[in-house]
């Protein structure tokens, strides 16, 4: 049926801030006035004869089934909210006051944007969620995951990524996520110069900048890219950016920008709080001169390692390295010189691992490696001829050849123990053992 035309109703009604509308039994828009243009992005002519619910955002679109049924039960409703979605693709929150027309068979509305309220909310809500995502996430990785999460409440968000300035002056890009599986935002040129820019200037960036007379409707029309930065500022330094990019049926406007710039503050202060944290955790188990993990962090490996052996029924083996010149190298070029011959030792020793493996200092002169898994004995024997070659070569040290000759043991499990302490032990025994054959045919 074609809709009824209301062209003899006050002309005031178009002078209300409020959308009136007015829906017949089926569901279908008879009339709404001007003020639809202003809530909902679409003129009066564009929503006539359309049916409401194509309107009304998906998840919401059930109980507002729901609470028509209500109306036209002849029950009218007052403070009714759900959300809608507008012309340029963002979402509409909406209350509503309804009755329905027994005589004229019409459902009669009054909306009224509350948005902006609903946003506020929000952006409260989203500064909560971010301070504890900061306590709760373990680690970086997880805690940018959720912040992406927490940014798709606020603005509609196609591909999102946070890029931090490393020790060295170069932009990383710790997290990035496409909606679509495209190239991360990392890999767009657009992306790293609006992030480099936002980053030296200290200031958020649009792109394309928002015009006053059309903010966003004819850019989401015609499909149009919208990118947003914000720098990540700390009360001591400027982080990095976080840049998202907008659907195309949606364009970033000013106040998103305000959105973004008011959260980022947050944003900011939880990933210095969990770099502050991750640092703090990798002074507690790494070893402060070669970098490589302390003594502390081996044995947790150790006993997951077993665990996994045991249940798995399966093999490894640990490696017990000590540097036999080590000393004497100390004597004659210093400490200075005998920490530098670590360092070295350290690096090379990560050169003979395998990617599951483990290489640690438990203190002096002293390495351990743990090789997991193990399918044969003869694997570990490589392993330590390939770290005796590589150690044996020569360094130079303070102008001075060296060499790091190692005298290693071999434990393996279960063959020679089935602890942390009889592996070590046994690891231990051998590799004095090797020591003691070597001074021996040295005399």
């Amino acid at each position: 049926m074609n809709p009824k035309k209301y062209d003899d109703l006050p002309d005031f009604a178009d002078l209300l801030l409020d959308a009136v509308f007015m829906v017949d039994v089926h569901g279908r828009i008879l009339y709404v006035n001007a003020a639809s243009e202003r809530i909902f992005g679409y003129k009066p002519d564009e929503m006539i004869g359309r049916m409401m619910i194509d309107f009304i955002a998906p998840e919401d679109r059930e109980r507002t089934r729901e609470e028509a049924a209500k109306v036209m039960a002849g029950q009218p409703r007052i403070g009714f909210e759900n959300r809608y979605l507008r012309k340029d693709g963002r979402l509409a929150c909406i209350m509503w006051s309804a009755r329905w027309s027994e005589a004229d068979q019409l459902r009669i509305g009054v909306a009224r944007d509350v948005t902006e309220r609903e946003q506020a909310k929000s952006l409260q809500a989203a500064t909560y969620a971010v301070s504890e995502a900061a306590h709760a996430a373990s680690d970086l990785a997880t805690l940018l995951q959720k912040v992406r999460q927490i940014i798709a409440t606020l603005v509609p968000v196609s591909s999102f990524a946070v890029a931090l300035v490393s020790d060295d002056g170069m932009l990383d890009f710790p997290y990035q996520l496409d909606s679509h599986d495209d190239n991360p935002l990392g890999e767009e040129p657009a992306a790293r110069r609006l992030c480099a820019k936002v980053i030296a200037s200290g200031e958020p960036a649009l792109r394309p900048e928002p015009q006053p007379a059309d903010p966003g409707g004819a850019q989401a029309a015609a499909g149009i890219e919208s990118w947003l930065a914000v720098p990540l500022l700390s009360q001591s330094k400027t982080l990095g950016a976080m840049v998202v990019k907008s659907p195309p049926a949606a364009v970033y406007t000013d106040k998103d920008k305000a959105l973004l710039q008011f959260v980022s503050k947050q944003v900011a202060a939880a990933i210095e709080r969990k770099q502050l944290h991750m640092a703090l955790l990798a002074m507690a188990q790494l070893d402060a001169l070669t970098g490589l993990p302390n003594r502390r962090l081996f044995y947790g490996r150790m006993a997951d390692a077993l665990a996994t052996a045991r249940r798995e029924q399966g093999r490894m083996a640990v490696l017990y390295i000590d540097l036999d010149n080590f000393k004497q190298v100390n004597d004659v070029l210093g400490h200075a010189g005998g920490d530098l011959l670590l360092q070295e030792a350290a690096r090379r020793l990560k050169l003979c691992m395998r990617e599951n493996d483990t290489v640690a200092r438990l203190g002096g002169d002293e390495f351990v490696v743990l090789v997991e898994p193990l399918q044969l004995p003869e694997q570990a024997l490589s392993i330590a001829d390939k770290i005796r070659s590589t150690l044996g070569q020569e360094m130079t040290i303070h102008g001075n050849d060296v060499r790091a000759l190692p005298s290693i043991g071999i434990a393996l499990y279960p063959d020679h123990g089935d602890d942390i302490d009889q592996l070590l032990g046994h690891a231990d025994k051998a590799m004095y053992e090797e020591k003691k054959l070597k001074t021996s045919i040295a005399r």
